[in-house]
């Protein structure tokens, strides 16, 4: 029994790592994707996040920034699945759409203020989306901290 929590743990811990790069991947995709429209607010963030992933300590910075700021409220997600066996993964990709936006309320707390935040929210919100379907991939769909009957 202590093996199955342990290898639960383990599971958890690198989905949620592998998740956080892949969800980061997503975000530059996206804002490089958005700086094609003629929307002159994206035209500035179409290099911007393309320097995270072409400057390693840059984005090992932002990497782990991620980590800091998203890292509790995914805690509380990853047990709330764990203790409840929750394995859909729309729940997953919810929660991970959940978590980086809290992480972005937490680096900008004045951004309900800015109608630009909203834009930066959502698309944080969608590069959260795919890091939850991530996560599950790896470690959501066997949630649970009961050893499967089968």
């Amino acid at each position: 029994m202590v093996g199955y929590v342990l290898k639960r743990i383990l599971m958890v811990l690198a989905g949620y790592l592998v998740a956080v790069l892949v969800g980061l991947i997503a975000l530059v995709v996206i804002y490089v994707v958005l700086s094609a429209l003629p929307i002159g607010y994206f035209e500035l963030m179409q290099l911007t996040p393309v320097a995270v992933l072409v400057v390693p300590p840059l984005g090992m910075f932002v990497y782990f920034l991620t980590i800091v700021v998203t890292g509790m409220q995914t805690l509380v997600f990853a047990l709330i699945a764990e203790f409840f066996s929750l394995r859909s993964f729309w729940l997953h990709m919810l929660f991970g759409g959940a978590a980086a936006a809290a992480g972005f309320m937490l680096l900008w707390p004045d951004a309900p203020d800015d109608p630009e935040r909203w834009a930066d929210m959502g698309i944080i919100a969608g590069a959260g989306l795919v890091a939850g379907l991530v996560y599950w991939l790896i470690a959501g769909r066997d949630a649970g901290f009961r050893r499967p009957l089968v």
